[in-house]
């Protein structure tokens, strides 16, 4: 008889999860992930609306008080689900309306991590358990111009976040950044404001997978091509956390309204530094 696999949670210092996410001596490093976005509205089918594909680059930076300071920039593409090209507009099933695709964009994502954190160790592997739960004032509302896009006053989403590695590797002080990580990112949240639902009914299921990757070169062409083309800042984290809030799509929506509204192909140009 095979032995039993012992499945038990451990709190691993900061440090840890910092070679997790991404590196203890402040090197960037890169994920990335791809997976497909569904459509489920009460009484009706589920439908397959966008493949995706996009990545982080994150850089952690230790501080004298102790701790890490993390900061990141993340774009994600949304793909058409039958061909995997690039969607540059999107035709609403439920409307009938062409609307332009604004792709994620999100510069800076930010925290801080210092406490230690809890994860699941199966022998070999061990896995780190996000789950994430946001509700909070919807920045869209309350601005007549945007009730076409995003009228709930509350933006609420779910994100569940699993990212698996070598126990082993988890362990070694000698180690700066664990090669071999494994993401799993499962998320619930409402219509994106670009899609022009209004108050319809319905939200969307994400379900993606991802992993670590050594450097640029390494992850899809497309998303090379696209940052390399359109956004070559997001090819770097930041040198360190910056002082500004972090952004969302729903933020980058807001700013980036008047070129939504004039048909200009997204995400907007950022060049870099």
């Amino acid at each position: 008889m095979a032995a039993m696999v012992d499945f038990h949670k451990e709190e691993f210092p900061a440090e840890s999860w910092i070679k997790v996410r991404a590196s203890t001596d402040a090197q960037q490093s890169f994920l990335c992930w791809k997976g497909s976005i569904y459509a489920l509205i009460p009484g009706e089918k589920k439908q397959h609306l966008f493949q995706i594909v996009g990545m982080s680059v994150a850089r952690c930076i230790p501080v004298a008080e102790g701790g890490w300071d993390f900061t990141s920039r993340e774009v994600t593409f949304y793909l058409d689900p039958g061909t995997g090209e690039i969607l540059r507009r999107w035709q609403n099933p439920w409307t009938g309306e062409e609307v332009p695709v604004v792709h994620v964009a999100n510069n800076p994502v930010q925290g801080s991590f210092k406490i230690p954190l809890p994860a699941v160790v199966e022998g070999e592997m061990t896995t780190f358990v996000f789950d994430l739960f946001s509700q909070y004032p919807n920045p869209l509302a309350g601005d007549a111009k945007f009730a076409p896009y995003s009228p709930q006053p509350i933006y609420q989403a779910t994100e569940l976040f699993k990212l698996r590695v070598s126990t082993a590797e988890l362990r070694n002080p000698a180690i700066t950044s664990i090669s071999q990580v494994f993401l799993t990112w499962d998320r619930i949240g409402p219509w994106l404001p670009w899609m022009k639902m209004a108050d319809r009914p319905g939200q969307l299921i994400y379900s993606a997978i991802g992993q670590k990757v050594p450097d640029f070169q390494q992850l899809p062409q497309l998303v090379q091509d696209e940052i390399n083309s359109r956004v070559p800042l997001y090819k770097n984290a930041p040198e360190f956390k910056l002082d500004t809030d972090e952004v969302t799509s729903w933020k980058y929506f807001e700013k980036h309204f008047d070129a939504y509204l004039r048909g200009e192909t997204f995400p907007i140009p950022e060049p870099p530094l």
